[in-house]
């Protein structure tokens, strides 16, 4: 039974999976490469608890009682009492396998691995590991804590047990789920990561503004926000890594990252992590930065 469950990466993702990890009961094993990366990763726990508080879904106790489960540390050593354990690093196939290949050593035989990979194959992953039958992908939305859904992705070698097994967590933490098969983007992003890129494509081109683009398809396909505002809250350097992973497993043009895009990234605008994307985050409110 799964009561321990260990979350590497303290970022956007990783804070996220922790947050919804504490309010389901489990014990949450947090960890990160510095306690100033780790810092931020907390104050972001604390602060999107106290916004469901301040919107009734969560009391001042329960928000407490949660947060008493959660250990924090930098490094993999504390890993070592954990059930399950979910990589939620960046998205960089040598840097996660890399992970995994450390974090062996600290495992007990009976331990899961999961990683929140958006596109990289969960049969090479778990080739990086002693247990590719105990590994598989849990591709969670973001934002965590408000995107209802979980895909799942099973390896080659991942057992109906490690499936059955994650599949239950996804429940107890109050999600959905559905079930790719091991391909490039998975189900998700090998449709809306093209969608975005041609958005880019059409900015790039002079087909419209980023504001015609986004208000457009927020009005004319009812979609919550636009595909370049929707960008920049993803990453924009995520964008572009899934693009290339979906140009290098598929091939095909319409899988090339458009070049604005890469200029964007190159140029160190990500989006709202880095203060600026397609949208200048830095004033009261978003404004277009072309």
């Amino acid at each position: 039974m799964i009561k321990n469950i260990g979350v590497i990466g303290s970022g956007q993702m990783g804070s996220g999976i922790a947050h919804v990890g504490l309010l389901a009961g489990y014990t949450v094993f947090l960890s990160d490469t510095s306690e100033e990366i780790l810092e931020i990763g907390l104050q972001k726990i604390s602060q999107n608890m106290d916004r469901q508080v301040s919107r009734g879904k969560l009391s001042v106790k329960e928000k407490s009682d949660a947060l008493a489960g959660l250990h924090h540390f930098v490094g993999l050593e504390g890993l070592k009492s954990c059930d399950l354990i979910i990589e939620a690093a960046t998205e960089n196939e040598e840097v996660k396998k890399e992970i995994f290949r450390k974090l062996v050593p600290f495992l007990s035989p009976h331990c899961l691995l999961a990683t929140n990979t958006s596109s990289i194959s969960i049969t090479a992953l778990g080739g990086a590991t002693d247990r590719p039958d105990k590994f598989m992908g849990m591709h969670f939305m973001n934002p965590v804590p408000v995107m209802q859904l979980v895909e799942l992705i099973k390896g080659i070698a991942t057992s109906t047990a490690t499936f059955q097994s994650i599949q239950d967590v996804v429940k107890r933490l109050g999600k959905k789920s559905v079930l790719s098969e091991d391909y490039p983007g998975f189900i998700v992003n090998r449709i809306l990561m093209p969608m975005i890129n041609e958005a880019v494509y059409a900015l790039f081109e002079g087909v419209g503004t980023i504001e015609s683009i986004d208000r457009g398809m927020c009005l004319g396909t009812n979609h919550p926000m636009g595909p370049l505002e929707l960008a920049d809250l993803i990453g924009l350097d995520t964008c572009a890594s899934i693009m290339e992973v979906l140009y290098n497993g598929r091939g095909g043009s319409k899988y090339k990252p458009c070049p604005l895009l890469v200029k964007y990234v190159e140029g160190g605008w990500l989006g709202r992590k880095t203060g600026r994307g397609f949208y200048d985050y830095t004033g009261e409110q978003p404004v277009p930065t072309r």
